[in-house]
């Protein structure tokens, strides 16, 4: 990814922009919690368990509500965050708490629909978040981030940390 890419995600997840050298690391250690989250969604996907996508809504939705306590930071910070030039990982700001709490909103619809055996509703909602993952990890946009942004009245700056953006319209972190 290029280093505006990588600022653009930064800042759409509600961050000051690091220096141009800091933009790839600090990406990098907040793309931590997504990759992990394909790893389930992967896994829930295969065994279409809706006691996993219980449990990833709920420590989603945990992360979202505790931010202090984000297990997937916790995580991070005790182990890749320990390496010489790491950027490590503090409480989340409101446009991440947000894409957090969307997200697991729909590993709770999924866990729902496969309780009901509505397998149908169950692969939409896996596909719209393996979807959401895969625009994240692969092309650093955040959906969740960005909805926050425009239902914020934010759409210029939402906008602007699109990852093909190349004049960001502010490097302000957003208003939380």
């Amino acid at each position: 990814m290029s280093a505006t890419t990588d600022r653009n995600f930064v800042l759409q997840q509600g961050l000051d922009a690091p220096s141009a050298a800091g933009c790839e690391v600090r990406a990098s250690a907040l793309l931590f919690q997504p990759r992990v989250i394909g790893l389930v969604l992967i896994a829930g996907v295969i065994v279409q368990s809706p006691v996993l996508f219980a449990a990833l809504a709920a420590v989603l939705w945990w992360c979202a509500l505790v931010p202090r306590a984000n297990l997937f930071d916790l995580v991070y910070n005790v182990t890749f965050g320990r390496r010489a030039g790491a950027s490590r990982l503090g409480p989340a700001p409101a446009p991440r708490r947000f894409a957090q709490a969307l997200a697991g909103a729909f590993a709770a619809a999924t866990a729902a629909a496969l309780w009901a055996d509505v397998p149908l509703v169950a692969w939409i909602f896996e596909g719209l978040l393996a979807l959401a993952i895969a625009a994240l990890v692969f092309l650093r946009f955040c959906f969740g981030s960005f909805l926050y942004h425009v239902l914020r009245g934010r759409t210029a700056f939402a906008l602007s940390t699109l990852p093909w953006a190349r004049d960001p319209a502010s490097s302000e972190p957003a208003a939380g």
